[in-house]
């Protein structure tokens, strides 16, 4: 549990090779300029980290939940908004395909995400149905030859503009909310099917944010994940898997936010001396890191109980919201630390910050994740 073994630690070493000297330098330019990081995307396909879960006859490489949640802090620590773009595909569309879908659709499907020439999304959120996962007005009406016709919008969907392959979900009978909701794959050559509003993020920038549009989107039954009015279960499910690689993903963020204040609060002299020797700095960075050691350790226990098959529902959302508001203390020290360097966009700190508070928003805020925990410990 507190040491790596040697295939451990050789993939986060290759994730943070790769990030440091391939992803890191890009990202002022990618969050200015919101740049889609395809060709970024289509290396880490190339390593394997967009189909890490994924068996190697579909095209992943098989990997453990550990071993994901590892590669994905190294990436995140170089840029959140590349990480985020990695995450939805392994957690959000690879695996419900891969534990619910038939053979057909994994063979249909999985390769193109893992090798990365297909992006994916996961498109969940509608207007009235966030966090009510079950309230969703996505409509879905069976057709006399067994296929489904959707009308409806999602939003807020993490990589909707660049997705090829979509993992959605439609009610067949919205005031049964929950106990009506399907899963369905999609593709975005489907007609009916579009993308909307573009959406202006505060941060993660490399990565895009959209709403989805669907008019009389007529979906084959071959598409229909795992059955009929079964979806909500597979939402329920994936998000489980989602929300520790979101805890990843926010540890990236404060580890970063970390180093920098060290080596700020090392290199900045006030009253004839380094800000590190100052005793309300060193009780900052002393803090950032006992809730960074603290969110790695709830982070690998949660990966660790996935990959032993044990139910984790609550250690994902106790990782997930310890983490993210990790990430936004240690984002917030770290531009205190730099003083009004902090607010300037030359300083990477200041992207951090902005980058952070995403993390207690999606796949389940902090209020939610409280609710899970609670539900969790009081049966």
């Amino acid at each position: 549990m507190f040491e790596l073994n040697e295939e451990q630690q050789s993939i986060r070493d290759l994730a943070r090779d790769f990030a440091r000297n391939e992803i890191m330098p890009g990202a002022p330019e990618r969050d200015r300029t919101h740049a889609f990081p395809a060709e970024l995307i289509s290396q880490l396909g190339e390593m394997g980290f967009m189909g890490m879960f994924v068996p190697e006859k579909y095209g992943g490489t098989e990997l453990d939940v550990f071993s994901y949640v590892l590669a994905l802090e190294e990436i995140c620590y170089a840029d959140a908004g590349v990480g985020v773009v990695m995450s939805v595909q392994n957690s959000l569309v690879e695996w419900p395909i891969l534990a619910f879908g038939t053979e057909e659709q994994k063979q249909r499907y999985l390769p193109g995400l893992c090798s990365g020439e297909v992006i994916g999304c996961y498109a969940l959120t509608e207007p009235e149905a966030g966090s009510d996962a079950g309230a969703q007005r996505t409509k879905a009406v069976r057709t006399d030859d067994g296929d489904y016709v959707l009308n409806g919008s999602k939003i807020w969907i993490t990589n909707a503009p660049q997705a090829g392959t979509i993992v959605t979900y439609a009610n067949m009978e919205p005031e049964a909310r929950h106990k009506g909701v399907c899963a369905f794959i999609l593709q975005s050559d489907m007609p009916g099917y579009s993308v909307g509003k573009v959406e202006d993020k505060m941060g993660i920038n490399a990565s895009s944010t959209s709403e989805l549009i669907f008019e009389d989107l007529r979906v084959p039954k071959a598409n229909l994940l795992h059955g009929e009015r079964q979806g909500f279960m597979v939402a329920m499910a994936t998000l489980d898997g989602g929300r520790v690689g979101v805890a990843a993903q926010a540890l990236g963020i404060a580890q970063r936010a970390l180093d920098l204040a060290v080596a700020y609060a090392n290199e900045r002299y006030t009253f004839g001396k380094p800000i590190a020797k100052h005793q309300a700095i060193q009780w900052k960075i002393a803090d950032m890191r006992t809730r960074i050691e603290a969110a790695r350790l709830l982070i690998w226990r949660a990966a660790w109980m996935k990959d032993q098959g044990q139910r984790a529902s609550g250690h994902c959302s106790m990782a997930k919201l310890y983490a993210s508001e990790t990430a936004n203390f240690c984002a917030y020290e770290a531009v205190q630390i730099h003083g009004g360097y902090g607010y300037s966009r030359e300083y990477e700190v200041e992207r951090l910050y902005r980058d952070a508070r995403i993390t207690t928003l999606y796949e389940g805020t902090s209020e939610i994740q409280r609710l899970v925990i609670a539900k969790d410990t009081l049966g």
